[in-house]
């Protein structure tokens, strides 16, 4: 099975790249954002010459932290323009392909995961995590700033988000894969307020309902739909139970439970503290 094209990962973390000469093009791109940060120190040092060397060190760490943008954007700009380029060779496709080098949609998916894995990785360090789902829009995976990407591994393309999506710990969603000798790709779909938790797996296709859950460590099927407000466990992911924490007054359900606990086992701080923070307006 492969590794997506993801936020995390280097140019051989694919491991079934078609053609290695592909890589020459991740070169390119690290080398366009080293010069575009040689080219901006250089300017910083003739604006502050050696006799304002208070200003110098004063403003270098606004400097450094500029200079990660500029690599980030122009590697993105770059890598997005040959993306263009390479989309109007040929177009990306959704189906069952074979993986083999005479196969021109497993190829131009390799190509594509090249290019990207530069802007992505350097992204991905970026200290802010609203950078990630920067880079992802530029690639064309349709999501919001409200989505929690960055702790998981995402595909880069027929990926398509709902809003306030959390991807757990080393979770993976993918919308292409490598079986033995074939190569898989389809649109996954995660819709508003899905949550998937740690080291689980979303194969290729899989789409996944409003307010659904896919718990730790499961995975589900190539094309897999999982229902509105349920939540599944294990691998195949099975339905488990109803997802309860989108129901209407849920809090004030779970004050009233609370406060008849401690009615029941005699703690009277408990219960002034439940009836205090249900009286609260926030």
């Amino acid at each position: 099975m492969s590794v997506p094209s993801s936020l995390k990962v280097g140019p051989n973390t694919t491991l079934f790249l078609a053609k290695k000469r592909y890589l020459i093009l991740y070169i390119l791109l690290i080398w366009i954002s080293i010069y575009t940060i040689q080219f901006e120190f250089w300017l910083f040092w003739i604006v502050y010459e050696i006799e304002k060397y208070v200003h110098f060190y004063l403003f270098l760490p606004l400097l450094i932290f500029v200079m990660y943008l500029s690599a980030i954007f122009i590697s993105l700009i770059f890598a997005k323009f040959m993306l263009v380029i390479v989309n109007l060779i040929h177009k990306p496709r959704e189906g069952v392909f074979l993986r083999h080098h005479s196969d021109i949609n497993y190829r131009y998916w390799s190509l594509r995961s090249v290019i990207k894995k530069w802007p992505l990785w350097i992204s991905h360090k970026f200290p802010f995590p609203f950078m990630d789902n920067i880079c992802l829009k530029m690639f064309g995976v349709k999501t919001k700033f409200s989505n929690s990407l960055f702790e998981g591994f995402v595909d880069t393309e027929f990926l398509h988000f709902g809003k306030n999506i959390l991807v757990g710990q080393s979770a993976i969603v993918q919308s292409a894969v490598i079986v033995g000798n074939l190569f898989i790709i389809r649109q996954t779909v995660l819709e508003d307020n899905v949550v998937i938790g740690a080291h689980s797996i979303l194969m290729p296709g899989t789409h996944m309902k409003k307010n659904s859950i896919l718990a730790g460590s499961s995975m589900t099927t190539v094309g897999q739909e999982l229902e509105e407000g349920w939540v599944y466990l294990g691998a195949p992911a099975r339905k488990y139970k109803k997802n309860v924490f989108f129901e209407d007054d849920l809090e004030h359900v779970i004050a009233s439970q609370m406060e008849k606990e401690a009615i029941i086992e005699k703690r009277p701080e408990d219960l002034y503290t439940i009836r205090k923070d249900k009286h609260t307006k926030i």
